[in-house]
C-alpha cells in the first residue's frame, strides 16, 4: 500500500488508516476476540496507522490495542488523543496537567513508552494556544510523543499552532456527506506540509455495502445525531442507496469507492475508517481507481451538502471549531 508521511517530521504510514473507536463497542457490542481478529485483518491489509483516544469506551479501545500490541509485536504507528472530559457535564481541558495525566494513562493501557502522534482532541478557546503547543513541545522533548496533532479545528488555528511548532497532522471529519474541510483546511494542510486525517470517511456506517436499518443506529452516539434521526435518516438512506447502486453497477464495493473518493482530495489525505469486524474491513479493499468522469458522476448523485441534518447535535459541538 502507498505510504504517506505524517508532516515533515513524522513517520511514513499507510495511505489508509484504521480508526479504533468501534473496538470500544460505541457502535454496537463486540468482544476482545472479535476486535483482535479485526486488527489482524488490518495488518494483513498492510494498514499500519491506528487511531484511538482515551475516551473511546473510557479506555477500552486503548486496552484492547495494548493487548494486541503486546501479543503480536507489529510494526505500526499509533495515534491517540486527549482533551475531552466526558462528565457530566462534558467539558474540554487543555491544561498541561490534564494532558500529561491522560497521556500517561494512555501509555499504560497501550503498553508502550511513547506514541507516535498525540492529538489535542478538542481546543479550549479559553486557554492560549501557545501554552498548549508548549505542552506538546515538552512532551516531545521528553520522548513521550513523536509529535502532535489537532482535531476539529479551523485553518487559522492550524496556522497559529504550526508557526510555533510544526504540526504533524490535523484530524477532522471528512466524507461524501461531511465536506467542510474543502473550505480551506485540506488546502492549508497541503500548503504547510501537514497530513490531513479524515475521520468517519464512511459516514459512521452509512456508506457501507449494506444499508443500515433505523434500529441499528440507536446507539450512544448516533441515536441523538440529527443525521440519524427521522425524517433525516430515511432521506439520507434513499440518497445513499443511489450511490450504492452506482457502485454495484461497476462491480465496486461502496465503502471502497467512498474511501478512494476521500483520498482523491489530496496526496496528503489519509482516511481512517473504523470497524469491529474483520469481514467489514475486507470490504474496504481493493480501492478502485476513480477517473474524473467517475468523480463527476458521484458528485451528481451525492453533491456537497446533500445530507439532511447537521453532523453533530448541539450537545456534541463543544470544542468543535465552526469556521464557515
Amino acid at each position: 500500500m502507498r505510504k504517506i508521511q505524517l508532516g515533515a517530521r513524522g513517520p511514513a504510514v499507510s495511505a489508509l488508516g484504521f480508526g479504533a473507536m468501534s473496538l470500544a463497542g460505541v457502535f454496537g457490542p463486540t468482544t476482545e476476540a472479535e476486535s483482535l481478529a479485526c486488527l489482524d485483518a488490518m495488518l494483513e491489509a498492510e494498514i499500519n496507522f491506528i487511531d484511538t483516544a482515551n475516551i473511546y469506551g473510557m479506555g477500552i479501545s486503548e486496552t484492547v490495542l495494548g493487548a494486541w500490541l503486546a501479543s503480536r509485536r507489529p510494526q505500526v504507528v499509533i495515534a491517540t488523543k486527549a482533551a475531552i472530559v466526558p462528565g457530566p457535564p462534558r467539558r474540554i481541558d487543555n491544561s498541561a496537567a490534564y494532558l500529561r495525566a491522560e497521556l500517561e494513562g494512555s501509555l499504560r493501557r497501550l503498553r508502550v513508552e511513547r506514541v507516535d502522534l498525540f492529538y489535542l482532541h478538542r481546543r479550549d478557546p479559553g486557554l492560549p494556544l501557545a501554552e498548549v503547543i508548549g505542552t506538546f513541545q515538552d512532551l516531545e522533548r521528553e520522548g513521550k510523543i513523536g509529535g502532535y496533532g489537532l482535531s476539529e479545528i479551523s485553518p487559522e488555528t492550524l496556522r497559529e499552532a504550526h508557526e510555533q511548532h510544526p504540526c504533524l497532522a490535523v484530524q477532522n471529519e471528512y466524507s461524501l456527506w461531511s465536506r467542510q474541510p474543502e473550505l480551506g483546511l485540506i488546502g492549508e494542510c497541503a500548503r504547510l506540509g501537514v497530513a490531513f486525517v479524515a475521520f468517519s470517511p464512511l459516514a459512521r456506517g452509512m456508506l457501507g455495502d449494506t444499508p443500515l436499518r433505523f434500529d441499528q443506529v440507536q446507539d450512544s452516539f448516533r441515536a441523538s445525531n440529527p443525521r440519524f434521526m427521522e425524517p433525516n435518516f430515511s432521506r439520507n438512506t434513499a440518497r445513499i442507496d443511489r450511490f450504492r447502486d452506482w457502485c454495484g453497477a461497476r462491480g465496486w464495493a461502496a465503502p471502497a469507492v467512498a474511501l478512494a473518493w476521500a483520498m482523491g482530495a489530496g496526496d496528503h489525505v489519509i482516511p481512517i475508517p473504523g470497524t469491529r469486524r474483520a469481514e467489514r474491513l475486507r470490504q474496504w479493499l481493493p480501492l478502485p481507481h476513480l477517473a474524473e468522469a467517475d468523480r463527476a458522476e458521484i458528485e451528481a448523485i451525492l453533491p456537497a451538502g446533500f445530507a439532511a441534518g447537521d453532523r453533530y447535535g448541539d450537545h456534541q459541538l463543544q470544542g468543535v471549531e465552526r469556521y464557515c
